[in-house]
């Protein structure tokens, strides 16, 4: 069934979709910069530093020469973009902080923070695109974020076909990077041991497979925490 959101909830979503959109285009910038100087015989130019100014006029090519005029005005024209996109970014983070102080904390999704390797951009993901809606089950919750498994049987043959990436893109990636972030900040939980378990089991053959195995189960286990207060076994919590 259908569940179509509130507009509220809809323009909730519009924060952590626009800092994703505006990341993006902060790399491209960043990439069509190093790229200019690149083709100069220019590394180690990093255009994310604060004296990105200073270091510029200092530059020389490969032979020794000042950069070409036009080049250097185009590298200052995409620094100008760059920082307008570094500061939108910035405004779209304290909205977001906002959000998570504000609205967020009236709802047992704000605990997900307490939650040592979720950061405000991963709650905020995971509140805003997933786990504001009601679901009946955990596999309405899987099938919600397309990482619910796809059996295919034919007469007497059966085998899976893999997850069916038909749920919310956005809450399955954001997913798949809050396992890597669990197993590194939680080895020591129930989840990431079953992890290691499964690996070495197929002697470390099917780790992606295994990820998002454990993506699914994480995000089942973080849906009971935020609705239920169920405890996920040997998580640990963020010190204050």
């Amino acid at each position: 069934m259908v569940r179509v959101p509130t507009v509220k909830a809809e323009d909730r979503r519009r924060i952590c979709r626009e800092r994703k959109v505006l990341v993006g285009e902060r790399t491209s910038h960043i990439t069509r910069i190093k790229g200019l100087l690149f083709a100069q015989g220019i590394t180690g130019y990093e255009p994310l530093r604060r004296d990105r100014r200073r270091r510029l006029e200092e530059l020389r090519t490969g032979d020794g020469r000042a950069l070409p005029g036009h080049l250097k005005a185009q590298i200052t024209r995409e620094l100008n973009r760059l920082e307008l996109v570094i500061a939108q970014i910035k405004e779209v983070e304290a909205e977001r902080d906002a959000l998570l102080t504000a609205e967020v904390a009236e709802t047992p999704a704000a605990t997900l923070l307490d939650l040592k390797g979720i950061g405000p951009e991963c709650a905020a993901v995971l509140y805003s695109e997933g786990l504001f809606r009601h679901f009946d089950n955990r596999w309405q919750v899987a099938a919600y974020a397309g990482l619910a498994p796809t059996p295919w049987q034919s007469g007497s043959v059966s085998h899976e076909q893999g997850v069916s990436k038909a749920g919310n893109t956005r809450l399955r990636t954001t997913m798949i990077e809050v396992a890597w972030l669990w197993l590194r900040n939680q080895p020591s939980s129930a989840l990431a041991h079953w992890f290691h378990e499964r690996v070495r089991r197929n002697q470390g053959r099917l780790k992606k497979t295994t990820l998002v195995a454990l993506a699914r189960k994480l995000l089942v286990a973080l849906w009971k925490y935020v609705t239920a207060s169920v405890v996920i076994e040997g998580a640990v919590m963020k010190t204050t």
